[in-house]
């Protein structure tokens, strides 16, 4: 790992290259002390060496899943036209929880540089979609829909602006409005949650919980390593309390 790699407290892989790249390339060159260009070049040509340049797919590193975060959160913080403290102050309590302070520490001085700096979104997005599994996108999204009710509400900007990235991201339809119904207080969330419709049977109740608590199972993150598995259980927990909810209102036993 390089002195970038170190520094981060987490070994990038694709994201050392590609759009991606060139926004960390910026935000290193710009806005943080002790880490120059050169170091951030050094380390995309050993990574490039150690790869022959083709990463593999669907084994996004820690420190890929850290960076893209930084990056969409940027995204979403800005699409309303302001940059709220209090969304600044959630990305920073979510990586303190995730990390620790001190990898928290450096990659908010990285969010401050990326931040600054004007992102393709779709491409940012066709580079992520291409190495990243469907859970690990999955749990991207509800992060981004955690920032952006972290000033009380999920404005229609905002959301659109998620709506947008989970379709770069290739995210459906029912995916996008399970995971937009856990941030919402709506009659009908639990159902949503459970991709399905209030006038669903018992038995499809049960069948669509089981499908659900599959896909967002924590373990699908193991290969991002046990902070994200962490951070993947509030996500499962409400598809769990979604379920008992149903239950009780049915009287399923």
């Amino acid at each position: 790992m390089g002195k970038f790699g170190k520094w981060l407290g987490a070994g990038a892989g694709f994201t050392l290259g590609g759009p991606i790249g060139a926004i960390i390339g910026f935000a290193v060159g710009s806005f943080i002390d002790g880490i120059s260009v050169e170091d951030f070049v050094q380390e995309q040509q050993e990574y490039q060496k150690k790869t022959g340049g083709q990463p593999r797919r669907g084994r996004a590193t820690s420190g890929d899943f850290e960076i893209s975060l930084l990056i969409l959160a940027s995204v979403v913080i800005k699409s309303d036209g302001k940059i709220d403290k209090r969304e600044l102050d959630y990305v920073r309590m979510y990586f303190v929880k995730m990390y620790g302070k001190e990898r928290a520490n450096h990659a908010f001085k990285l969010f401050n540089g990326i931040i600054k700096k004007q992102i393709s979104t779709r491409q940012v997005c066709l580079q992520i979609r291409q190495y990243m599994s469907h859970a690990t996108r999955l749990q991207l999204l509800h992060f981004l829909f955690g920032i952006a009710k972290a000033d009380g509400q999920v404005t229609s900007v905002e959301e659109e602006e998620i709506r947008k990235i989970a379709s770069y991201l290739y995210i459906n339809e029912h995916d996008y409005s399970s995971i937009k119904a856990m941030f919402y207080d709506e009659s009908d969330a639990a159902y949503k949650m459970l991709e399905i419709k209030k006038d669903s049977t018992n038995d499809e109740v049960k069948k669509a919980y089981r499908k659900m608590a599959k896909k967002h199972h924590p373990d699908k993150l193991q290969n991002l390593g046990e902070e994200h598995k962490e951070g993947a259980k509030e996500k499962f927990q409400k598809i769990q309390a979604a379920y008992e909810q149903i239950k009780k209102e049915r009287g399923i036993s």
